[in-house]
């Protein structure tokens, strides 16, 4: 494997790591800080004076940072599927420090991850490292990319327009494909700032180009806009459902984007793209049954919590009547009532 395939291997891994622990070390806080006063679900900021919580969020900004630098030294086809891996260090890490159950089906997509994975590092291929900004410039400017940009903003333009206001709060895809078409804008342009950053720590200076200032530009729209509808997404629909399809989405995209503009799979034969292929199915696959037996385990939990709310209250009232002013309360205690 190449020597920047290698560091950037080891960034994303890393990201990974951190941000998967940072998850658990966020919710160990945020749960100190619910005993200790008002939870952050019902508004509570308590959480700000929890050590542990700002542990988890340190943790995250240096896997962001580390991820970040990893699109400078490796193609998108090998740094993005990996994002996975966090999952798995999640949801190993709150099997054993949150007391919450990884099933055998969970332990299976774990496995599938990683499978997926060893495929696509063992497969990854080679990419020509630009030499300026300009180069850069160059790549974006291509007609095939081009198409691909303008194609994916008349697609966002159309869903944002015309099908959010109309089918927004009842079909996940309207948000999660906005999110998903420009967070491979995204990718591509933090890719180029990673490797403007990168030359000019060298010591080629690439911030007196306008291009730079460019990607930058660019790139903080997109960051802001996908988030915006990410969020959107997140509060009118179940996270568990968000999470698996919103990866696929935005993993595929991505590769996609990159692979039409820094031309990732060429001069690579037909089986080692195909292998790609399938490493990256793996990993969809694993993601995809990791998240369906954590939201069963998570149903399942509110089932047993509901089972053992206590005893049930039945109230009644007139048949024609709305509820009056006193109202007659039965306690059932004890099941044997109806026997």
């Amino acid at each position: 494997m190449a020597e920047d395939n290698v560091r950037g291997l080891v960034l994303a891994v890393g990201s990974s790591v951190f941000i998967g622990t940072s998850f658990i070390l966020k919710k160990k806080g945020l749960r100190r800080a619910a005993a200790n006063g008002t939870r952050a679900g019902y508004g509570g900021y308590t959480y700000l004076l929890e050590p542990l919580w700002w542990a988890g969020m340190s943790l995250m900004f240096i896997g962001e940072a580390a991820n970040f630098v990893a699109y400078a030294y490796a193609p998108a086809v090998l740094v993005t599927p990996l994002g996975a891996l966090s999952i798995i260090i999640s949801a190993v890490l709150a099997h054993f420090m949150l007391k919450e159950r990884l099933s055998k089906l969970g332990v299976l997509g774990c496995v599938s991850c990683i499978v997926g994975s060893v495929v696509i590092v063992l497969h990854a291929p080679q990419e020509a490292a630009p030499t300026s900004v300009q180069q850069i410039w160059d790549l974006a400017s291509q007609t095939d990319f081009l198409i691909y940009v303008a194609a994916s903003l008349s697609i966002v333009a159309v869903l944002i327009l015309h099908l959010e206001p109309r089918y927004g709060q009842t079909n996940l895809l309207v948000y999660l494909g906005i999110c998903s078409l420009i967070g491979s804008l995204t990718v591509v342009s933090i890719k180029a700032i990673g490797i403007a950053i990168k030359l000019t720590l060298e010591g080629t200076n690439q911030l007196i180009y306008a291009q730079t200032w460019f990607f930058m530009t660019v790139g903080a729209v997109c960051v802001i806009t996908q988030l915006n509808y990410l969020n959107k997404a997140l509060d009118t629909f179940n996270a568990a459902l968000v999470s698996p399809i919103y990866y696929v989405m935005f993993t595929t995209l991505t590769i996609a984007a990159s692979a039409i503009m820094f031309k990732d799979w060429s001069g690579q034969d037909a089986s080692s793209i195909a292998s790609e292929i399938c490493g990256f199915i793996t990993v969809l696959t694993g993601t995809i049954i990791l998240h369906a037996t954590r939201e069963q385990e998570q149903t399942n939990t509110s089932a047993d919590s509901r089972g053992n709310a206590g005893p049930a209250n039945w109230y009644s009232t007139g048949e024609s009547q709305k509820i009056s002013d006193e109202e007659h309360l039965i306690t059932l205690h004890n099941t044997d009532f109806f026997e």
